[in-house]
């Protein structure tokens, strides 16, 4: 666990930022949130601002910092930014994408400046699934050579999957390509239909806490860990099982006291943060041309770092500050039980109903309060 986690105030602070160093790629992913490019954008960030962008996240309370893109190895200063955040003792992971730019010979730099990550995608456990998500012949052998000069450097490995209609029902065939990739985490994405992403693509409502429920019981296994994005809800399941499993009865302790900081810490099996973290909720994303946005998912531009400082639009953006207030959300969210650690998705509902304070579309969840009953304190589905 981050050694300030526990004291984060998600008004003042993020616990993660994403800066998306480039939106250059060589790949043409079917769900490509960024729409990607194939050469870099000439109003990038330049390496001043960028160092000036490091020196701001480093003053909120130094929150881990993720390089993506694109494809941020089309980024040439990369590893001069890396290296200059992670000499002022941040923790920095990389998103690159895998194709001939991924050399052994930056995967050995990557690890002498001391990169704690590095993230691959793998969308499907054979070629022909993932080679098809990545719109790229090829991109499915170039990843599993790469990942297998990863292991030789002993450097830990995430794998990023993004779950949607492609890939749903190899999920156990994937899980086990994951462990024998010797990953240390799988993030699990649940499509969005924004940028190339499209609402035809995503698994339905049940498929989604199908999918979580077997994620559980994964996690009490798998020899990785596992965590979730725009999956807030998968946070409720993994409560609901914990609570089932201890045997606590409906009624005992109000929901305020039953779900509590120590639960959401322990809801991915990481005990990172100490509570949900949600876009613009201790989640902020800065893009190549410094535009701030509650998340890459959730395109609502909130204000640009080159003008105000990100710590600034994160703290003072009218936008910000609503989605860190989870009683003023809409519909069912606004009224659930789990809305502390769960929240729902906003990126998904902005992107399905063109309001990111409405309910999160994709789940099959019914809050107690919409029940008729009352406030019964209840916390099984």
């Amino acid at each position: 666990m981050h050694k300030h986690a526990r004291a984060i105030d998600y008004n003042e602070n993020p616990f993660i930022v994403i800066w998306e160093v480039t939106r250059a790629c060589q790949l043409k992913c079917v769900h490509c949130r960024a729409d990607a490019q194939p050469f870099p954008d000439p109003r990038e960030l330049t390496y001043e601002e960028g160092l000036r962008l490091i020196d701001d996240i480093y003053d909120m309370n130094n929150p881990m910092l993720v390089f993506t893109g694109g494809d941020c190895m089309m980024r040439e200063d990369l590893f001069d930014l890396a290296e200059y955040a992670i000499k002022k003792g941040m923790r920095v992971s990389i998103t690159p994408s895998a194709t001939p730019n991924v050399t052994k010979e930056k995967m050995k730099k990557a690890k002498g400046i001391g990169l704690s990550r590095w993230a691959f995608s793998l969308d499907g456990p054979t070629a022909d699934i993932h080679d098809r998500f990545r719109g790229t012949p090829g991109s499915f052998d170039l990843t599993i050579e790469s990942i297998r000069y990863l292991n030789e450097l002993q450097m830990p490995l995430q794998v990023n999957t993004v779950i949607s209609r492609y890939n749903y029902n190899d999920l156990e065939q994937m899980a086990k390509l994951v462990a024998n990739l010797n990953a240390v985490m799988w993030y699990i994405f649940l499509l969005v239909p924004t940028g190339r992403g499209q609402i035809d693509d995503c698994i339905t409502p049940v498929e989604h806490e199908e999918v979580f429920r077997w994620l559980y019981e994964l996690s009490k296994t798998a020899p990785y860990d596992i965590k979730t994005t725009a999956a807030q809800h998968y946070r409720r399941v993994v409560i609901q099982q914990k609570m089932r499993e201890k045997r606590i009865e409906a009624g005992d302790i109000r929901y305020e006291h039953a779900i509590t900081t120590d639960h959401a810490s322990m809801i991915d099996g990481l005990k990172r943060a100490p509570k949900g973290v949600n876009d613009g909720n201790g989640f902020v994303f800065v893009s190549h041309t410094g535009d701030v946005m509650p998340s890459g998912l959730l395109p609502i531009v909130c204000g640009n770092v080159r003008e105000q400082p990100l710590s600034h639009i994160y703290r003072e953006s009218e936008v910000m500050k609503n989605l860190r207030q989870p009683d003023r959300y809409k519909g069912k969210c606004g009224v659930c039980e789990f809305r502390y650690v769960c929240g729902g998705s906003r990126a998904r509902a902005y992107a399905v109903t063109g309001d990111y304070m409405e309910s999160e579309p994709f789940c099959v969840y019914i809050p107690e309060r919409m029940r008729g009953k009352g406030e019964s304190q209840t916390v099984f589905a």
